[in-house]
């Protein structure tokens, strides 16, 4: 077990609450879009607008909560999510076995428990810090990151057994029950945030908040950078993502319960990214490995498109198993490093600002995977989009990433020995790496 693990309670118990939630996610994953094909009978199109719907929170409601998670204390928000996706996935079979299950409704439970994720992973982000020291924190993500990874291929390969087993529909109890675990561990953690302190002279109002956290994602150059990436990125993940469950059965003719399998195999890439990238960035600087993650070994994306029946299936295994490395391998530096330099009273709104357009343009590459799948096939939708996953890495290579071994630590104006914004919230966190 981690030395974090083993010494840090309330870690243990975060770390737990959240592996558990990301298995049923995993698991909701493969139940979701195989309830709209097997069981709802939905079309390429309709499949991918219920994955935008999980995703469309973020640009609806994703600025306000941010300003609402650095004004409160987190854990009663995380806990207050966790409990709401309870109630909406095991209401997902409980409306099929009545016969009210219908597509509207699969959209409406995936738009809420989407505005619960919005509110439970911005809180998150900005809790961890205060859970752990400094020195614990580059440990506390590769942690969480790599669990993560761990538990969607144990949960994708759970939900495709159930899927065969027991019917997708049947697969969202699991999921449910995953966040039932999360809510029980959240509960049992002891340490106890003080109140944000309020800041003289800082804005108060809504917009005034939202404006401030904006600020900060569009003045910095290495906030900026990453988030025109991360938003070009999942543009392109997306709009593959939404079509896969149709692309396995429907065209490489794969049977429903295989689908999970397969796609748990694949995501063992997540746990090998979780795995090496701490020692890669040790050995390379954390900005080259960044470079390494984001743009050499997801290009594999392409491998995808390629998948045929029989053997030809292991070349999705290659390409997805290299996207997931990458993806969670950069998203392990990301944050880490924004945990480091951003001030920490603004760091929900960073979150939540540049989660707006991170995430925000994951319903669009839903809907846009949808519509081309529709309009000229799904292998030739896969060509396309696949190929947007390198692609959206060019931004990285033509910015200041490039030109450093390392992400910074501070912002750079206190490197020249000028107070950057939110230098008095700095002076009294605790000492940074």
């Amino acid at each position: 077990m981690s030395g974090l693990l083993r010494r840090h309670r309330d870690f243990r118990l975060l770390w737990c609450g959240e592996t558990a939630g990301k298995f049923g996610a995993a698991v909701s994953t493969v139940a979701m879009p195989l309830v709209a094909v097997s069981t709802l009978h939905a079309g390429t199109f309709a499949v991918g607008l219920i994955g935008a719907c999980g995703w469309l929170p973020w640009l609806l409601i994703g600025l306000p909560v941010g300003v609402w998670v650095d004004r409160v204390r987190r854990r009663p928000l995380m806990l207050a999510a966790a409990a709401l996706s309870v109630l909406l996935f095991a209401a997902v079979p409980l409306l099929a076995r009545s016969g009210g299950l219908t597509l509207g409704l699969l959209g409406a439970v995936a738009l809420l428990t989407g505005a619960a994720a919005v509110l439970f992973q911005t809180a998150y982000s900005a809790y961890l810090p205060t859970l752990l020291a400094p020195d614990d924190q580059a440990e506390g993500n590769a942690l969480l990151h790599g669990s993560a990874s761990a538990a969607q291929i144990a949960g994708q390969g759970t939900g495709g057994l159930l899927t065969h087993l027991a019917g997708a529909v049947n697969g969202l109890f699991a999921h449910a029950a995953t966040f039932l675990v999360a809510l029980l561990c959240l509960l049992g953690i002891r340490h106890r945030e003080p109140r944000p302190a309020a800041r003289e002279g800082a804005p108060r109002s809504l917009t005034g908040e939202i404006a401030e956290g904006v600020r900060l994602v569009a003045g910095d150059r290495w906030f900026r950078t990453l988030t025109l990436f991360g938003a070009a990125s999942n543009l392109a993940l997306m709009g593959y993502q939404s079509l896969t469950a149709v692309f396995l059965v429907r065209e490489v003719g794969l049977p429903p319960g295989a689908v999970g399998g397969l796609l748990a195999l694949a995501s063992t890439g997540g746990i090998a990214g979780a795995f090496v990238v701490r020692r890669i960035a040790a050995r390379l600087g954390t900005a080259r490995t960044m470079l390494l993650c984001e743009l050499g070994v997801p290009s594999a994306a392409l491998l995808i498109p390629l998948t045929s029946p029989g053997a030809g299936t292991l070349l999705y295994v290659a390409g997805s198993f290299g996207v997931s490395a990458g993806v969670v391998a950069g998203n392990i530096l990301k944050a880490s490093f924004q945990q480091s330099y951003c001030p920490p009273a603004l760091l929900g709104r960073l979150v939540a600002s540049s989660a707006f357009l991170n995430y925000g343009t994951l319903p669009l590459g839903a809907l846009l995977g949808g519509a081309l799948g529709s309009a000229l096939g799904v292998r030739t939708a896969l060509w396309i989009l696949t190929a947007g996953v390198p692609l959206a890495a060019l931004i990285l290579l033509f910015s200041p990433v490039r030109t450093v071994r390392d992400l910074p630590v501070r912002p750079a104006e206190e490197e020249h020995g000028e107070p950057g914004p939110g230098a008095a919230e700095r002076g009294r966190a605790p000492a940074r790496r």
